[in-house]
């Protein structure tokens, strides 16, 4: 665990000195991250997706129940690669939305679910433990792992999701040199994309460390 969260911390360091990195090159064409995303959704036929910004510093998501790509101000406005690339991103998973992609239509199935076992892992887990030590009851901390289990199994559903985001943005952003006019523009939003994407690689990893750890107590308990 001290381990994933060691290359938690790196990652997340090196995502963010990325974005700003890229975020201080500004793109040939000079279109803000709100135009990219609304050329790129209409150049995929969508037309019942709205481009809005959202407080707060990548805080950058598509929210699918109203079908909005909220892009935070740093990307909304910035003429940036670095705002080029998210925005593209975001409009990625639009177009999965619309194209009914399988794993983005899993994912948001389960929120609900996700939602109620994230608020049970905040207590079952410690009390659980506590619990085990001291009366020998397992009960409450198997619901702890449970609930822990099917939200370290989103998190890796996640990857799929993310990843084919990058991949529709990038393809778009090669194909539409209107937006990116050089090589070495697409080449920098690939590489912050990636570093992306690598957030949630060891988010994902941080999550089944700590199933890993919890579910120990109740297997060496068994032996």
């Amino acid at each position: 665990m001290i381990i994933v969260a060691l290359v938690s911390f790196i990652v997340q360091w090196r995502f963010k000195s990325k974005f700003n990195q890229y975020a201080e090159i500004g793109l040939l064409s000079g279109q803000t991250g709100r135009e990219v995303a609304e050329r790129m959704l209409k150049d995929n036929n969508i037309y019942d997706v709205q481009v809005i910004s959202a407080e707060g510093e990548l805080t950058d998501h598509y929210n699918p129940a109203n079908k909005t790509v909220n892009l935070s101000p740093d990307v909304y406005y910035s003429r940036s690669v670095a705002a080029a690339a998210v925005a593209a991103h975001e409009c990625g998973h639009a177009v999965q939305h619309a194209k009914a992609y399988a794993w983005l239509s899993l994912r948001s199935t389960l929120v609900p679910v996700i939602n109620v076992a994230s608020t049970l892992t905040q207590w079952t887990l410690f009390i659980g433990v506590m619990l085990l030590f001291f009366t020998h009851n397992p009960f409450v901390l198997a619901i702890g792992v449970a609930a822990l289990a099917l939200v370290t199994l989103f998190s890796f559903i996640t990857l799929p999701v993310e990843f084919d985001a990058s991949r529709r943005a990038l393809l778009w952003l090669n194909n539409n040199h209107n937006v990116m006019q050089t090589r070495e523009e697409h080449d920098q939003a690939k590489d912050a994309l990636w570093w992306a994407a690598m957030t949630y690689v060891v988010a994902a990893l941080s999550s089944l460390a700590t199933l890993v750890y919890y579910a120990s107590f109740l297997f060496n308990r068994r032996n």
